[in-house]
């Protein structure tokens, strides 16, 4: 009596059965891109009551390795990084290093290949002006630094500070324009925005 019929009435129907809302959705994070590289150096080395050639013994101080990036990696790099219409030159600048600038090495014609990232041609030409690696972060300072080269050329407009993440964002930005304007060849400086004093 119960044949396959009265199986198949207690077995939802597949259309009307509702998916549940409150399932998270996997979103995608564009990965920092970083080149790989390896390390390794050797020396000759002879001993003094051997005859024959020299063998070779490894040295601490290696040889560094890079891979290029791809072209996929370059637009992906430009897309993280480029200037947002409208979007203050210190408030940029600080995103570019929450989003891991200082991370991503790039040579000469790897920064020109990003093309405009910060909506200004001044700026951008000096961000592929070194042929030497060098991070993005580096480039974007010094470029900055290039193009405005007095510090009261670089505004942060203050606002009323309604909220706590205001005020810190504010002081964010006055270390980052402090930043603009170190020497980065001084290794005493703080390379990391959120270790600058200011007042």
């Amino acid at each position: 009596m119960w044949g396959s019929k009265g199986c198949d009435k207690d077995k939802p129907d597949p259309s009307t059965v509702a998916e549940p809302r409150d399932q998270p959705i996997p979103v995608s994070v564009a990965p920092i891109h970083k080149k790989k590289y390896t390390r390794k150096s050797v020396r000759l080395v002879k001993d003094d009551d051997e005859s024959g050639p020299s063998r070779e013994q490894e040295e601490s101080e290696p040889e560094v390795i890079t891979r290029s990036l791809s072209l996929s990696e370059l637009r992906d790099t430009r897309k993280d990084f480029s200037r947002l219409p409208g979007e203050h030159i210190i408030t940029w600048l600080l995103r570019c290093w929450d989003n891991g600038a200082s991370s991503l090495e790039l040579e000469g014609r790897e920064a020109k290949q990003l093309g405009s990232l910060s909506r200004e041609g001044g700026i951008d030409k000096a961000i592929g002006k070194k042929a030497q690696a060098l991070s993005l972060w580096r480039r974007l300072l010094s470029s900055v630094r290039e193009r405005y080269p007095f510090s009261e050329d670089v505004l942060c407009r203050p606002g009323k500070w309604t909220t706590m993440e205001r005020g810190i964002q504010y002081l964010s930005e006055l270390a980052m324009r402090e930043m603009v304007y170190y020497d980065p060849d001084n290794a005493q400086l703080p390379i990391d925005p959120d270790e600058v004093q200011c007042t």
